[in-house]
């Protein structure tokens, strides 16, 4: 029995890891209140725990959306204005396909800025 004398398969070369990914731009949500921040922000302003602005801010937010769900507007003096605006049935494009569709007629929530608060901007 003779040996073989043959050479092992060179390995491949290690892969060199990846660039780190330059850092992302800054999202547009840094500007955003979470519900939580408006949360601290009504404690501290109102001296309430932040339990109890919890569950003001909670309240607040379920009797708007209640009224809206139920086609009512909602004034917030200062803020502006919500309402339920109904949309006309519409022809649209299907991206990708160009193919021509019918968008059915519905709902769409729309808000109209207060004339104080569009000054002051």
């Amino acid at each position: 029995m003779t040996k073989k004398s043959a050479k092992a398969p060179a390995k491949p070369a290690a892969k060199k890891p990846a660039a780190k990914a330059a850092p992302a731009a800054p999202k547009a949500e840094a500007n955003k209140i979470a519900k939580t921040q408006m949360v601290d922000l009504v404690a501290e302003k109102t001296g309430l725990t932040k339990k109890q602005s919890e569950e003001a801010v909670s309240a607040a937010l379920d009797i708007i959306v209640t009224a809206i769900k139920g086609g009512q507007s909602v004034g917030l003096p200062g803020l502006g204005t919500l309402s339920v605006k109904e949309t006309a049935a519409r022809q649209g494009v299907r991206p990708g396909t160009s193919e021509k569709i019918q968008i059915p007629a519905g709902k769409k929530v729309a808000f109209k800025v207060a004339s104080t608060l569009k000054g002051n901007l």
